[in-house]
């Protein structure tokens, strides 16, 4: 018995140095993480092998391990950038990125955790100066939007990609003009408006003017074609085929024949 607390205090201290190992070896990588593997006595940040996947994992330690979210994110930045003529443009714009997972430890080296603030923003800058100063004021309000939008994440593209940084998407959220051009664009693109509207209005009136006079030949051409045709025994053949018909009818009704003009008959109805 008087040997127990000899015995027990170095059991406990090996349990407590054993707890303390292992709490500090433990890594728990959570998920859409990795973990980048840093050793002290072992050459640095590892980089030829993949990173810590996610779940647990039990490393030296005296290592470290540095977390990195690998999802999908999104980074958003607002600029001022001139047009090709000088005036100054605001652009708001995002950028769906992730790092590139197997080369993780590369951008954990060379870049470190700071690769959005030091690496993507700085290339989306550039890359929208580059490409906005392509273009007028008017063309960056209406129709080229979408246009300067792929250029921008391509030149960003070219620069992030042999960073270990993978671009996604570009996205231009809103473009800012300042008021005195953004209304004289406005009102002259109305006035465009107006005027196409007007050449509408003109073409639809010639068109309809020429169908009427093509009508209009048409019908003259058959009353032409008719009168020409109609000789005096195929009108009273005609008369005879009336007369016949209306006879057949349930209407009370007198007919003469032989007494109406050119000889046809006269019908007297009951009114």
């Amino acid at each position: 018995m008087e040997k127990l607390p000899k015995i027990g205090l170095p059991i406990l201290f090996i349990v407590i140095v054993s707890i303390i190992l292992v709490s500090k070896s433990a890594v728990t990588v959570g998920s859409g993480e990795a973990g980048v593997l840093y050793k002290t006595f072992g050459g640095g940040v590892v980089t030829d092998e993949p990173p810590l996947g996610e779940g647990f994992h039990l490393v030296m330690p005296w290592n470290k391990v540095h977390i990195y979210e690998v999802r999908q994110q999104e980074a958003f930045e607002k600029m001022d950038v001139l047009s090709s003529n000088g005036l100054d443009i605001k652009l708001d714009a995002s950028a769906w990125f992730q790092p590139k997972y197997n080369d993780l430890g590369k951008l954990h080296q060379e870049k470190s955790e700071m690769y959005k603030e030091r690496i993507l923003l700085p290339a989306i800058r550039s890359a929208a100066r580059s490409v906005v100063g392509r273009y007028t004021p008017e063309q960056l309000y209406s129709s080229k939007r979408d246009v300067i939008q792929v250029e921008i994440f391509e030149e960003t593209k070219k620069i992030v990609d042999d960073q270990y940084i993978q671009l996604n998407e570009i996205l231009i959220r809103d473009v800012t003009l300042p008021v005195t051009i953004k209304d004289a664009i406005e009102r002259k693109l109305k006035q465009e408006q107006e005027s196409l509207e007007y050449e509408f209005r003109l073409v639809t009136a010639q068109k309809e003017a020429e169908r009427q006079i093509i009508e209009a030949k048409g019908k003259a051409d058959a009353n032409r074609i008719l009168s020409a045709s109609l000789t005096e025994k195929i009108l009273q053949d005609k008369g005879i085929e009336a007369t016949l018909k209306l006879s057949e009818s349930p209407n009370s009704k007198v007919v003469v024949i032989g007494s109406g003009k050119d000889g046809l008959p006269i019908i007297l109805g009951n009114q």
